[in-house]
């Protein structure tokens, strides 16, 4: 016997449960704890700033709480240098106009609103104000045209550091083969894109603090699967990216002492002195493993910017780790 199958009847899915997104608390949390894990702090800046202050409306009005750090981390995300973030139609009211394919961040609000509810002891009635979150779509300045030049103008003048990097430190920097960005005002290491990612030379005080900061970051890069292969997680557990910090700065220090860049540079990571500390109390070898991973990663970096390394024989290396 068939079947007769009425199609009206079959209840599809409900719409939301397929383009189910995520909530603008969502995106920003999710966002800054990427960051978090991967080692950027959205709130530290370690070098002088170069646009400085805090993000800016249309209006002139700063943003504060949340999305005051969150611009602030998109603009460095997107490499923008104006400080103001406006509405589409804000822009076009002001006689500008947001570039084909640029794409916009959000910006949150609270919404209040009355809502009635019934006691369930006395059945009265009374009304309860309410806040939900609501967010809106913002761009950059630096996203739009026709703009007056206000809006483009950095409000800290900001110029290159006079002094010269050491010879051998310039041939250093002009070699190194690792991909680097110059934007935004954070230094870090991706290890997904094997990228890194460094402040306009312009944004520090000398530009042997700007190498210095980078030769740190080219020790991240050496860990990357396809050069040194660099993982601590089985030995050191929830300390390995502590651990993982640990060894960057001592390849800078070593990268320092051989082609005469400062080694006082990264003195904003005093937050990881108690996940070494902790580590080298339960393992007296940790202090050699992290040393012999440095000079195994300053010694990649010499020999791949084609200059002379001072590193100890791989096999004394294999074997203090």
């Amino acid at each position: 016997m068939l079947t007769r199958v009425c199609l009206t009847s079959i209840r599809r899915p409900i719409l939301a449960q397929i383009t189910d997104k995520p909530s603008p608390a969502d995106i920003i949390t999710n966002t800054i704890i990427d960051k978090l894990e991967s080692g950027v702090r959205p709130w530290v800046k370690p070098w002088r700033p170069g646009v400085g202050g805090r993000p800016l409306r249309a209006t002139g009005d700063p943003y504060k709480g949340i999305n005051c750090f969150w611009l602030w981390l998109c603009a460095e995300g997107a490499g923008y240098n104006s400080r103001t973030w406006m509405t589409y139609k804000q822009a076009q009211a002001l006689g500008g106009q947001v570039r084909e394919g640029e794409r916009s961040q959000i910006a949150i609000f609270y919404k209040s609103y009355s809502k009635t509810v019934e006691s369930v002891v006395t059945g009265d009635t009374t009304d309860e104000m309410r806040r939900v979150l609501r967010s809106y779509a913002v761009f950059n300045c630096d996203q739009i045209d026709g703009l007056s030049p206000d809006f483009y103008t950095s409000p800290v003048s900001i110029v290159p550091p006079a002094d010269a990097l050491p010879e051998r430190a310039q041939r250093f920097l002009d070699a190194l083969p690792a991909t680097v960005h110059m934007r935004g005002d954070r230094a870090f290491y991706d290890c997904t894109a094997d990228t890194i990612t460094m402040p306009p030379v312009e944004l520090f005080s000398t530009r042997a603090y700007h190498a210095a900061t980078l030769a740190h970051e080219a020790g991240h890069w050496t860990g990357h699967p396809d050069r040194l292969d660099r993982t601590f997680g089985k030995r050191f557990g929830d300390d390995a990216y502590a651990f993982e910090e640990l060894c960057a700065e001592m390849t800078s220090a070593l990268l320092g002492a051989d082609l005469g860049l400062p080694t006082s540079h990264m003195d904003d990571h005093a937050a990881y002195i108690g996940s070494w500390l902790k580590v080298l109390r339960k393992d007296s070898r940790a202090i050699m493993t992290a040393a012999a991973k440095a000079e195994a990663a300053a010694g990649y970096l010499l020999r791949a910017a084609g200059l002379d390394a001072s590193a100890e024989p791989e096999e004394q290396i294999r074997e203090a780790a």
